[in-house]
């Protein structure tokens, strides 16, 4: 076992699956450096035997809540004791030292591997897991009375099919970030150019993955906020011709920090690496600072459409006050006051309303 913690529910269902186990229960803290941290406890405590490799440790077992802060008041101390009671019951019923186990919850008290076999927190070291089960051979574990028959036994190792490994891979926090700004992108795109679709569905599926991994791992609500101001931000820049970049470099620093913020606690291993928002910030920056360069030269460029842009253009007289030009039908009158004939060729000169000024260019042309 090496792990940080988990979410409270989760482990109570596996301990009271190794509780009910009518087969030997063995929990192994291998390989060196790894840990049973928090929720990482109980699973241990509930194991008929535990045992650590040299170079691991194990507590800090106090309870958090899901945004990685303390719980507050009357509720910190339900939960608290709660939490004490079931995991001093657990180290007591196999005659494991009970007044740690208060203290990992009350005190967040940590172990070295050896300092947690000298009080009688665990019940062996070993190096290796075939080392272990030699160690323990013949043993007679406490409160099920299983006598343990282990030295040689063949060892299976138990991998995760394709899909659990898939799932498994999905709730990375740097691929859910990459995720979350990606769906993002995919439904603006598509709002800019609807019909695209393609964007939509990515977008969508994008998001459907992150919100995944959202709902599994434990979610800081305030990362969230920061990541959504950021996209508001780079949008909103799209808008504001005359921010000066300001709205896309406070965007580019919502998303890191909100990033950061995304999971906790820190140091819990659900963490964002550095490299990932910052590498995210810097390209969403740099795309959104392009549409906004292209926006500004067009806004900046004369009209090439418009009612105003018809003057210079040559059209055809109908007849009773009318000119086709640009294959739009049009009032029309003579500069010169004269009549216009079916099938002359006129230049628009100037627009006086809704009626064009225009002037003949040859003369008219036979019907």
């Amino acid at each position: 076992m090496d792990t940080p913690g988990g979410l409270s529910d989760s482990m109570r269902k596996i301990v009271k699956a190794e509780l009910a186990s009518k087969v030997p229960v063995i929990v192994y803290v291998s390989p060196d450096g790894s840990r049973a941290a928090s929720a990482g406890v109980w699973l241990g405590q509930a194991a008929d035997i535990l045992a650590m490799a040299p170079q691991t440790n194990i507590g800090s077992s106090t309870p958090i809540n899901l945004g990685g802060t303390n719980i507050q008041s009357d509720l910190r101390r339900k939960v608290v004791n709660d939490a004490a009671a079931s995991l001093i019951a657990l180290a007591a019923s196999h005659h494991r030292n009970a007044v740690w186990a208060g203290q990992a919850v009350r005190k967040a008290s940590n172990l070295t591997a050896r300092h947690a076999l000298r009080i009688h927190v665990i019940d062996a070291i070993a190096p290796t897991l075939p080392a272990l089960l030699r160690q323990i051979d013949g043993r007679k574990t406490i409160p099920k009375g299983f006598v343990m028959h282990t030295a040689g036994a063949e060892i299976t190792t138990a991998k995760m099919g394709l899909w659990r490994r898939i799932l498994d891979r999905l709730i990375d926090p740097n691929l859910i970030s990459l995720m979350l700004s990606l769906g993002v992108l995919g439904l603006v795109v598509e709002l800019w150019h609807p019909g695209l679709i393609f964007p939509a569905t990515f977008g969508v599926l994008c998001l459907s993955l992150a919100f995944f991994g959202l709902d599994v791992l434990p979610v800081n609500w305030a990362g969230l906020i920061l990541i959504a101001a950021a996209f508001a931000f780079w949008i909103t820049e799209l808008f504001v011709v005359f921010s000066h970049g300001a709205l896309t470099v406070a965007g580019a620093a919502c998303f890191v920090f909100g990033s950061l913020l995304l999971f906790q606690p820190a140091g819990s291993g659900y963490q964002v690496s550095l490299a990932v928002p910052l590498a995210i910030a810097a390209t969403f920056s740099a795309f959104f600072a392009f549409a906004l360069t292209k926006i500004v030269k067009v806004r900046r460029r004369p009209a090439s459409v418009g009612p105003h842009t018809i003057v210079g253009k040559h059209g055809l007289a109908r007849g009773e006050g009318l000119v086709a030009v640009n294959g739009e039908l049009w009032r029309a009158r003579d500069a010169e006051g004269g009549h216009l004939s079916e099938g002359e060729d006129v230049e628009v000169v100037a627009l006086d309303g809704i009626e064009l000024v225009v002037r003949r260019v040859t003369a008219p042309t036979p019907v």
